[in-house]
């Protein structure tokens, strides 16, 4: 034996999902400019160890290009600039880390 259970709108609601695609899609694409932000960071920070600064510093401008074609296709202006401050730090950080090394490289 079963009960009848009365149909009503408001059980409809608790069960289906409201899971927006569009703003989980911004929150994981947001991740990149902030990879490139904080490798450009840590590459200006460590320009005195050789070749490590150098090394990050192009990883960050590489992660900021990605980044900037990516927030291009999507129209997000805030992720697209910290992008551009991702490949902006990279390029402090390689140079930085380039006139670190030159009077290393003239001592050997």
């Amino acid at each position: 034996m079963t009960a009848a259970v009365p149909h009503s709108p408001r059980a409809d609601n608790c069960m289906s999902s409201s899971v927006d695609t569009d703003e989980t899609g911004k929150q994981h694409g947001s991740r990149l400019p902030a990879v490139s932000i904080a490798l450009g960071a840590v590459s200006v920070a460590s320009f005195w160890v050789v070749g490590l600064g150098f090394i990050l510093g192009i990883a960050a401008v590489v992660c900021g290009a990605v980044a900037t074609s990516r927030s291009a296709d999507v129209d997000d202006e805030a992720a697209s600039l910290r992008a551009l401050l991702g490949v902006v730090a990279g390029a402090a950080g390689i140079t930085v880390s380039a006139i670190a090394l030159f009077p290393m490289l003239a001592q050997l």
